[in-house]
This record gives structure tokens, sequence and C-alpha cells, in this order.
């Protein structure tokens, strides 16, 4: 049988649980076959040596010293934390091959030689490349040593390999290269004399021809581990780290960013290329020469799959694999004046970097070579400039070169798949999914493989950007998140519905509906993870303001909102209050790329000059506004006339009876029901406003009928639609409900006489808005108020609560265009909310 290869990263081993784990699977792997591991330094050792090295260079010996014995001490108790369950769990007492009183001898003799070395460092106030290799050594040998001691306490066999002591390299420290022929050699010579022990190696480190220490740089131990398959003719080499394989994004961006099952050998190079901490070229490079496989695994989920890494990757038909985000980069800009020697632009920028020893990410030329964006990490920025102004100082002088421009934080977003190349309209969908949340895309660039697809946006744009493509892809679910303004009737329905229809939006619609915010007019509260709708009521206690993340509502509070609102996927602000003055906080809405829903009807009938602004900015931010329940409830009301009027249709008449509540009403009168009881019933029902004359007064339905009078294009103010209330002006301008009641009564017996008059000229009572915008020179027309109708009019056919209108047109001229439905009450109107909200979600999916 061949061997298997395990390498174990640093927070693989950096803690005691973690470490008996790993100690466990190399017991079990070692049933099933023979084994070869490869270890990194424990937890953040590497890190406290860099520490080291700097303070004894800088005098301080002491606390180089200090940072010695921390990562003793984190070696000795981790070990010992191990040992100790094991001699637990054990059914005798613990081998005495390995006492607890071995360890801390171990430790400290191994360490003595790096006291020796800091106390050298700081003796001479000077580290070299060279001494700050062979300090960070100390980390792999201590870790790979404690390791075989456990191994071995648990009856195993194991043996510590020094990697020196076979990995062969040129003396370029810090980031030496590998000899793999004098290697494989020495490799071989080492091999005969481990028996049927497990070899525990070191990682990252290497040594020259004449014994100097040299590291292997990022991602150095994945390579000792890949350099030791190739050497072992291995089955295969897994990497156990602390996530369940390539993830398809970055789990700590996107939640429900999953593994992904296999990638080729070429995909994996891709991601290395685009930044992905998984991978480095040098890594995969003995795979793909020696055709052995790589699998990336948890350590403390071993029994998860992971992702294979092969020749042959991913099937036919798969989607696209990973999104990438490389960030704290710099997009520096150098363009020409004159079009003289523009073609040579791009290569001299480039020698310039090499020969400075700036590191270029990507870059790119205009076609006609007059301009050049490079992307390059934003701590070399200086560097970059000041090779560009050497190498064009001539231009630069003769003013043929514009000023160097650097832009700065921005984010390398990439999108990479082995399959991109035979799949249609990848680059379409990439950049599509972008601009529909509003992200600027300052520089383009696809490599010849047709693997990757990358594009440099704003840093602050990451995340929102990230979550974005990885939807858009069908990696995940649509993600859209909602502030949801105003917790009253239709509010709490609207809660309710989601509530209860998110698993199945998700399942069946591939939407993950998520409130991250809500508002009442006292208080505000907001978290982007997603708020628990059970109990809804209880985030706006201002008693738990902290721990639910609540603070008082104030016009700053809600912009700090939006503010996070507009870092999330597909962010939409739901207004189902009846607030005045919304118009400005819609217009920041826009400009920070969040859609605006809205059951509220006063910012689409404020004055024309506010609702000009609204629209415009509605349209210049190229967000969505959809108001539709703003006139009947669930019924597709506006998005008809809309259709009618964007398809060239005349429309000639509009009428219909807007307001549920006020159908409602006019049906029980008709039904002999007295007038003051059918409002006290339409009240308990949920059909009224809080205060009933403001439905009696007919100014609702003289807004419904603004807002289709503007869809229409007619420059029309509230005022210029005459209004009738259903009721005496009197009986409106009662101080209290009760008094408003007690008044009602005294009219039930005239209003009554009307309603008889009415049915003896066989007529029937509705409230009805005209619209009538005067075609062919007729005068035009703009009223609402009660009409007594002929049996023959469609609007005779309203049951309880409907709602209907009627589009007269010239494509509808004998039959007019009828919509009638319920056309009132917070379900219906919640349930049309809600469904502008879908739209919104189905219009960036594309379907």
């Amino acid at each position: 049988m061949s061997y298997r290869v395990l390498k174990f990263g640093g927070s693989s081993l950096g803690a005691a649980p973690r470490l008996s784990q790993v100690v466990d699977l190399i017991v079990e792997e070692r049933e099933e076959s023979p084994l070869a591991v490869v270890c990194s330094a424990m937890g953040d050792t590497t890190d406290w040596l860099l520490e080291a090295v700097e303070l004894a260079a800088g005098g301080d010996l002491d606390g180089a010293e200090a940072l010695v014995d921390r990562i003793a001490d984190l070696a000795t108790s981790n070990a010992l934390v191990v040992l100790e369950g094991d001699a637990l769990e054990a059914d005798g007492p613990a081998p005495a091959s390995a006492p607890h009183a071995q360890i801390t001898p171990v430790v400290r003799e191994m360490l003595e030689p790096l006291r020796k070395l800091l106390l050298g460092i700081s003796l001479l106030r000077e580290k070299t490349e060279q001494s700050l290799d062979l300090v960070l050594s100390f980390g792999e040998r201590l870790s790979a040593t404690i390791v075989a001691e456990l191994v071995a306490a648990r009856g195993v066999e194991a043996t510590f390999v020094d990697a020196r002591d076979w990995v062969v390299t040129d003396a370029t420290f810090g980031s030496a290269r590998v000899d793999w022929e004098a290697s494989k050699a020495r490799l071989d010579a080492l091999r005969e004399g481990w028996g049927d022990a497990v070899p525990i190696h070191t990682g990252f480190l290497g040594q020259t021809p004449d014994g100097r220490t040299t590291t292997l740089g990022r991602n150095g131990s994945d390579y000792t581990a890949t350099l030791l398959g190739r050497g072992l003719d291995a089955d295969e080499v897994v990497i156990c780290t602390d996530v369940s394989g390539v993830m398809t994004a970055d789990p700590f961006i996107v939640d429900d960013a999953y593994p992904v099952a296999s990638l080729s050998y070429l995909e994996a190079l891709e991601l290395a290329n685009y930044g992905a901490r998984m991978f480095h070229n040098r890594t995969m490079l003995p795979l793909i020469e020696s055709g052995i496989p790589m699998r990336i695994r948890n350590t403390m989920d071993p029994d998860e799959p992971g992702t294979r890494i092969d020749a042959l990757g991913v099937g036919e038909g798969d989607q696209p694999t990973c999104v990438t985000s490389l960030e704290n980069l710099a997009l520096v800009d150098l363009r020409w004046r004159e079009l003289s020697r523009q073609a040579q632009m791009g290569r001299r920028v480039l020698r310039a970097f090499e020969e400075a020893g700036v590191t270029v990410w990507m870059a790119t030329q205009a076609a006609h070579g007059q301009a050049v964006s490079v992307v390059v990490p934003v701590d070399e920025v200086e560097r970059a400039k000041a090779a560009i102004e050497e190498a064009f100082a001539w231009e630069l002088e003769r003013g043929e070169v514009e000023p160097v421009d650097v832009r700065r934080p921005v984010t390398l977003l990439s999108l990479v798949a082995e399959k991109m190349r035979d799949s249609h309209n990848i680059a379409g969908k990439f950049f599509q999914s972008l601009g529909a949340v509003g992200i600027k895309v300052l520089a383009i660039a696809q490599g010849e493989s047709s693997r990757s697809i990358s594009c440099v946006i704003d840093a602050a744009d990451t995340e929102v950007a990230v979550r974005t493509v990885h939807a858009a892809f069908n990696f995940a679910h649509q993600e859209v998140n909602l502030f949801v303004m105003g917790c009253g009737v239709v509010g709490s329905e609207l809660l309710g519905q989601i509530r209860s229809q998110q698993q199945k939006l998700e399942r069946e619609h591939d939407v993950d509906v998520r409130v991250v915010g809500l508002s009442n007019s006292r208080r505000i509260t907001f978290d982007p993870a997603g708020l628990e709708l059970d109990g809804w009521s209880e985030l706006l206690d201002a008693d738990a303001a902290d721990e639910l993340h609540s603070e008082p509502n104030s016009p700053e509070a809600l912009e700090r909102m939006l503010d996070k609102l507009t870092r999330l996927s597909v962010p939409i602000l739901v207004d189902v209050t009846a607030a005045g003055g919304m118009e400005a906080l819609y217009e920041k809405a826009f400009e920070r790329g969040v859609h605006v829903v809205a059951a509220n009807k006063k910012p689409v009938t404020a004055s024309l000059d506010d609702y000009a602004a609204l629209m415009a900015s509605a349209r210049k931010n190229h967000r969505a506004y959809h108001y539709e329940t703003t006139v009947g409830a669930s019924l597709p009301v506006v998005d008809t006339l809309q259709n009618l009027v964007r398809t060239g249709d005349r429309v000639m008449l509009v009428e219909g009876s807007f307001s549920g509540t006020l159908g409602y009403l006019t049906n029980e009168v008709m039904a002999g029901v007295p007038l003051s009881e059918a409002i006290r019933t339409a009240k308990e029902l949920g059909y009224t406003e809080p205060n009933p004359q403001d439905d009696l007064s007919g100014l609702d339905v003289a807004r419904k009928a603004l807002i289709l009078a503007r869809e229409l294009g007619l420059d029309l103010e509230l005022d210029d639609i005459a209004v009738e209330p259903l009721v005496p002006q009197r009986l409106l301008e009662t101080d209290t409900l009760d008094e408003f009641f007690a008044a009602l009564e005294d009219y039930d017996e005239e209003f009554s006489e009307q309603i008889a008059t009415i049915k003896a000229e066989d007529k029937t009572l509705r409230y009805l808005a005209v619209i009538d915008p005067g075609v062919d020179g007729a005068e035009p027309r703009f009223q609402v108020g009660p009409v007594a109708i002929e049996a023959s009019h469609p609007a005779t056919r309203l049951r309880g609560s409907e709602s209907f209108v009627a589009f007269t047109t010239e494509r509808y001229q004998d039959y007019p265009l009828i919509v009638q439905g319920a056309g009132a009450g917070g379900a219906v109107t919640a349930a049309g909310v809600l469904s502008d909200v879908l739209r919104i979600s189905q219009n960036l999916r594309g379907r």
C-alpha cells in the first residue's frame, strides 16, 4: 500500500482539543494505510517568533525571552492536557514511553538554542533574512516533535523528521526555491530508516547544500506536504485545516458559503492567482507533475468529504465554483496625453514594477494602448509611484503622460470556474449582478484560460459584491434584506407573512427574505444577521436596548440604519407607515443603493417638485421604487396602468372605487345597515384608519386618484382633485371618536333617507374616483365622491371591501379593462408589499 500524506496547519494544533483530535486522526488513519504527517507551527507561534526577533534586534532581550516562554507554555500545556486525557481514558496506566514529565524537558531542550540565537541578535542589534529563517524554524520543529511524542504515547510508533534533512533549497531566505532532484535523493535515503514508524515532518523548512536553514514562504507547509507526497508517490495529500474544504466564498462574508466538492488543478492554480489563502502556485506544482490528488478536509469534522483536487475537477454541467475577494489593494492608473508611443506603455510599466519589486495582482491596458491600470498591494503604492515616475520621467516632464493616479483601497473580485469557458454569458451575468446593486466597476480582466473573470471595485463594496455574485450564480438563495418601518396593522401582518413563508420562499423560489431592521414611532432595532421574528415586538422594547441592538428613533438613527443596510445584499427599505415627509429618507436610501417598497401614499402625492425629485433620484441611482399597494392594496392597479402607458396605449378615462373601506360601507348601507353601525364594524375589522374620519373625508381616495393621474403624466397637485366626503364636513371635525360616533348616530336617519331615495331610483351608492384627462379637446375632470350609479355600471358588482378600477383606453374602448378584488385590510396590503419585495428579487436574478 502507498503512503497517504496528512498536513496539519497551525490552527489545528494550537489548542488542546484540536491537538487531541489531530493525534486521534493520525492513529486512526495509520490503521488504514502507511502514513506520513507534516506539521505547521502551533497556533500563533510564528507570529510570536517574528515579534521576538523584532524585540531582540531592538535590544529588548527580556521581551523576546518572554515570548519564548509563551511559546513553551503553549506547547507544554497543550501536550499535557492531551496526555492527561489519554491517561483518564486508558484502562491501565499511561504508557511509560511518554510520561508527563518528559514533555517539559523536551520543550526546554528544544528552545534553548533559540534563546541563544535571540541573545546573539540582541547583541548585534541586527536581524538578517538568514537569521530570521533560523528563528522561525523552531516553530515547526517544536510542533512536529510534540506531535511525534503524543502519537508514540498512544502506542503507535512515530519518528520526528526535520524536513531540513531532505528539502534542499537555494539561499533565497524567506522564500527559498527547492532543488527537487537533490531533495528526492535525500528523501529516498531517509525513508529507509523509518521502518513502520509514522514520520512526523516539519513543514515550511529547507536547507541549503552548505547547511543553512531556509523557509519556503507563504503556504510553505502545504508545499512541504505536496513535495513529500510526490517523493513518496502517495495516493493522496490531505490538507487538514479549520474549514470543510474550499468554500464558494469567504464564509466570514457569506453565511451560506459551502464547500466545493471538487476542483481541477488548474482551477486551484487560478484561485491561487487571485489570492485564495488556501493555495499557492508552488504547492500545486508537485501534484500536477505527479498526478497525485489533494483533499482539503476539516480537522474537527473529518467525516465530511471536503474538497478533492485532481486533474479532472468538476463534472459536466456544474455551476461555477468560487468567488474570491483580494483586499487591501490599490489601483494605479497611468494615461498618455499623446498618441505617439503608447503601444509600449504597458510593457514599460510592468518592467518598472518588476525592477522595483512591486507585486502586480492584475494589469489591464486600454485597446488603444493609451491607458494602463495596475492593481498592487496598498503598502507598495509609494514604491509603485516612484517606479513609474522614474521610468516615465521624460514623458512626465514634457506633459505627455498625466500624473500617476491612485485609487485606494480597492478589492480584486474574481469568479473562478473550470467550466466557465464552456458556458454562455458568464461575464454578462457577473457584471449585471454587480450593476443591479449599484456597485461601480473600476477595471476588468479575463484570463486567457477563461477560467476566471475579475474586476476591481471600491473596498467599501466588498461584502455586498461578494454576496451578490455568490447569489447570482446560484451558489445560494437570493438573500433579500428588509428594513421594515411601521409595526401597525399592515406591518404586523407583513412580519407574520414573512415568518410563515420564509422556508417556502427559500425552498421553492430560491429567495431568502430576512428582516434585519424594524422601527416604530419610538424605537429602531437593527441586526445585520437577521432578526428573529417570533415575538418581534419585544425587539423594540426600550428596556432591552443593548441586548437587542435597539435605540431611539430619530432622523440620525435612520440614516445610520441606511448606512448599515446598504452593506447587505439586495437591501430594501419597506415603509408601511402613513408618515409624511418620507421623500427625503427615500432619496437618501436611493443614493446609498437601497431599494424602496412603500404602502405610504404621501411621498407619491407630495408637491409636484418633491415628487419629480423623488422619481428622478430613483432613476439616477438605478434603484427600484415600488408602491403598488398605495392604490389597490394587493391589486395590480399601478402596474397595469404603467404597462398600458409603456406600450403606447392612450388612456381616455380611469374610473374606480379605490377604497375598500368605503366600498364596504356603501355595500353595508345599501343592505340596510345604519351608517354608524357599519363604520363601527369596519373599524373593528381593521378596514379603517385609526381615525375613521380619514377614510370618510375622501382624502385617501383623492391621493390614490392623484397617484394614477401622475402615472398618466398629468402634472397635478392634490388640490386639483375635487373631493366630496361621504358624510357632511361637520361630522369630520369632531374632536374625539366618542363625539364622532355620537354625531354619526344623530345623522343615521338623514343618511338612511338618502339611501332610500337611491334605491327607489333603482341605483346603487358607490364612492368613486374619476380621472378624465380630457382627450380630443374635452374638458378634463378629476373628482372623487359619493355617486348613485345605474345597475349596468361595473361597480354595482362590488362585494364587501372589494375595490375596482376600470381603464378605458384606445385599445379597451368598447369594453374597459377592469381590475377588481379585495382592496382593504392589513393582510391583503401586506401581501401586496411582499409581492413588491419579491418582484425586486426576481428582477435582479433575471427571472
